[in-house]
């Protein structure tokens, strides 16, 4: 029993705390951050304001995570973020497939405690900094009500992921908040501040479920009445429908035009309000009778938002860098989301609920836009990096988020451990030291050149059991209309060789084939026509040879395009290979694809069409027949450090019929070895959204599950079941010496040859 006389004042428990890195907030970007520092081994305090992780992805919002990869409905090839990203992405599809909500928190929940070096703080919120001086933190006040305890984190590095930047506010760094005029950074797309307003509003989704029996609804007093004739989109077949999941509902928005700090609050409240106002109206007007059995499950509780604060670093990313795919020295992460404005009005606007623009390709981000210009010990990371507000509008997706959480992440340990600020890393030589070591870790940085990773593999001999010769891609699967124009796009360095393809026509017709490529290295928008064929076809099933007189001295992607004709079908293969694909001239709605991108003519956008990839398991290949095979799978790939298939497979695979396929390393004299890592092909084509979408398999068909590691003398040092993920870090239990290794894969199916797209051996 515990009992207190009377007593003047009381005060609550207080904790004093000291780290190597403050990690505040929870979202995506702060447990990407707070988990690759302390895999580097530095001591960090990860503070969450909420009972939960995720943030924006979490069970309390429920927006899915994605990124450059944009539904696959742009055309960014093989764009899906590396690294840590990926890890969270391919094991929430692997434990998690069917986009459950709740076991995305605990699968972030399982990753955070998994790391010894890491201290979680739930419920715990930053209300106040302590400062050393006028450039440097000290420690960061919070509270946490669950367990009534004050806390004061001390270290000497901090960063801020809260969302808001609570840290970078109170800390006194500058910012920014709404948008710039168009002459301070040169940008065209910038509306009307008047009509369209300057700041992204908040948005609360809601779950229905199917029951047995009829359900009425009786709404809230607080909710919105004949909702109908106070937001339009209700009568728009393009926002609303009531056969969608209520989290479709992303234009449900509001709050552009208040304060999206301080008014959060008041914008949850009346996001209720709209909310329960829908329900109201799809239940009880009578004009949607599909709905009697349904029933409003789930409503956010708190908003999704958007925009806030954005704080001013080093350099600040613009329309121009993402629209033109400017290079940096320092660049370290990149996006590809399009550059997506709403207006500030959100449901109660008259005009589009959104603006979404895209560039060409993905875009570089610099290490400079992670730092503050004005507080020398603290990482900025999320939406709140220094972008302008136009860029924000692509940069403030959770996946680019949470990449540049990794980068902050390996910066404040790298700092710690060279006892540096992170300004040193803006240095043009030091700058290169933590772009290695990301692209180490899976990281990739677009269009980087810098010097080879330091890796054993590059000073060994390499054997294999076999290498694919690309002469056809896989056994027939039936045929296809040629409903919508169809491409296959791969890679070729050399001559194009002759093609070979079965076709089936409903009637005597022409078909259109047109050799095409990117105008630049890395995109994968076939906007450059090298020539164009026509093959007159009769009526039946008939095989078609056709080729093309084109040489390239350099690796790069063509596409090998099949035009729209509604009388033929193309024959489809089983095949499923690293750095081929087929995509299609598409139209998805869902991010203003239709087809073809039209901008006007003086916001700064290009005009392009799009070329998309269909999803698992639909996305079969061509069957095209090759008269020379295609080379590029060599297994001098193993020792390159692009982990993805761009400009070239950059992988090795072997041979279609190698069903015990291995890799054999040798070394002229015995090396001590530590950890092996080894890359495989995740099908970085794939969006693998978290929450609300299902997707087809659990492990992507690219990737080998199961494979073993032998030392020189046929001693197993490493056996791998069931690995889903791009990377494999193996770390050994003790040093091995030896002079050779082999490596011994499983294939996984007759349709998919064992690929490997880098080895590297410390």
């Amino acid at each position: 029993m515990i009992t207190s006389d009377f007593v003047t004042n009381r005060k609550n428990k207080r904790e004093t705390l000291d780290y190597d890195l403050v990690v505040v907030g929870g979202g995506i970007t702060g447990v990407t951050c707070a988990i690759t520092a302390a895999r580097e081994g530095i001591k960090v305090a990860l503070i969450q304001d909420r009972p939960v992780l995720g943030g924006n992805a979490s069970s309390e919002v429920r927006i899915w995570m994605l990124g450059a990869t944009s539904h696959m409905a742009n055309n960014n090839r093989w764009s899906r973020e590396g690294g840590l990203v990926d890890e969270l992405m391919t094991e929430n599809l692997y434990r998690n497939k069917e986009g459950n909500p709740v076991f995305l928190d605990a699968l972030l929940i399982d990753k955070v405690c998994a790391e010894r070096n890491i201290d979680l703080f739930l419920n715990t919120s930053v209300s106040a900094v302590t400062k050393n001086n006028d450039r440097m933190i000290a420690s960061v006040d919070a509270f946490n009500s669950q367990n009534s305890t004050e806390y004061r984190f001390s270290a000497p590095l901090f960063a801020d992921c809260s969302g808001d930047g609570i840290v970078g506010y109170l800390s006194g760094a500058s910012f920014r908040i709404g948008a710039e005029d168009k002459d301070e950074f040169g940008e065209q797309f910038i509306a009307d501040k008047e009509a369209y307003g300057e700041v992204l509003g908040h948005t609360i989704f809601f779950y229905t479920k199917q029951t047995d029996s009829p359900v009425e609804y009786h709404a809230p007093d607080f909710a919105i009445k004949n909702i109908e004739h106070k937001i339009i989109r209700i009568n728009n077949s393009e926002y609303f429908n009531v056969e969608q999941h209520g989290c479709k509902y992303w234009w449900i928005e509001y709050g552009g035009r208040l304060d999206t700090v301080y008014d959060t609050e008041k914008i949850k409240y009346e996001l209720w309000r709209v909310v329960y106002g829908i329900w109201d109206y799809i239940k009880n007007s009578g004009k949607y009778p599909q709905t009697s059995n349904q029933t409003l499950e789930w409503v956010g509780i708190i908003p999704g938002k958007r925009e806030s604060r954005r704080f001013c670093g080093y350099y600040t990313l613009t329309q121009n860098d993402i629209i033109l795919q400017n290079t940096h020295y320092d660049a370290v992460a990149f996006g590809g989301w399009s550059i997506d404005l709403h207006p500030a009005d959100g449901v109660y606007s008259s005009l589009r609920a959104c603006n979404q623009w895209h560039s060409k390709g993905i875009y570089q981000i610099p290490y400079r836009c992670y730092l503050s210009k004005d507080i020398d010990n603290l990482l900025i990371g999320g939406r709140i990096i220094s972008v302008s507000h136009v860029a924000n509008g692509s940069t403030r997706v959770m996946c680019t988020c949470a990449y540049g959480g990794e980068v902050i992440g390996l910066s404040a340990a790298m700092c710690t451990k060279n006892n540096v600020l992170p300004a040193a890393f803006m240095d043009k030589e030091k700058i290169k030291q933590l772009q290695r070591s990301l692209i180490e870790r899976g990281h990739h940085i677009p269009n980087l050149d810098i010097s080879a990773i330091d890796s054993l593999l590059s000073k060994a001999s390499i054997s294999v059991s076999s290498t694919l010769k690309l002469d056809n891609l896989g056994k027939s699967i039936g045929f296809m209309p040629l409903a919508e124009s169809a491409a296959t796009l791969l890679s070729i360095k050399g001559n194009l060789p002759r093609i070979s393809l079965n076709v089936r026509c409903s009637e005597r017709t022409s078909l259109e084939i047109q050799l095409r490529t990117s105008e630049r290295m890395g995109n994968f928008t076939p906007c450059e026509t090298i020539g164009t064929k026509t093959i007159h076809l009769d009526k039946g099933e008939q095989t078609i040879d056709f080729g093309f007189d084109y040489t390239t001295k350099q690796a790069k992607y063509l596409f090998i395009c099949f035009m729209r004709n509604e009388k033929v079908e193309i024959e489809m293969a089983s095949g499923i290979i690293s750095g081929v694909t087929t995509v299609y001239n598409t139209v998805n709605p869902a991010v203003s694809n239709y087809g073809k991108q039209v901008p006007p003519a003086d916001i700064g956008i290009e005009e392009f069409e799009f070329w998309c990839p269909k999803r698992i398991p639909n996305n079969s290949n061509i069957a095209l027949h090759f008269h020379s095979p295609i080379d590029g799978f060599e297994a001098e790939n193993l020792s390159r450090h692009i982990f993805r298939p761009v400009n070239s497979p950059n992988c090795w695979s072997a041979d279609w019929n190698d069903i015990t396929p291995w890799v054999d390393v040798h070394w002229n004299e015995k090396k001590a070895l530590n950890t092996i890592r080894v890359f495989f092909d995740s099908d970085y084509d794939q969006a693998l959204e978290t929450v609300q979408m299902n997707h087809f398999f659990n492990i992507s068909p690219h990737t080998v599950r199961n494979f073993s590691v032998e030392d020189g003398n046929g001693n197993n040092i490493a056996h791998i079941t069931d690995n889903h993920n791009a990377v494999c870090n193996i770390v050994l239990k003790r040093t091995v010496i030896t002079d050779r290794l082999v490596f011994r894969f499983e294939r996984i199916s007759d349709n998919a040859p064992v690929s490997v797209m880098g080895i590297i051996v410390k």
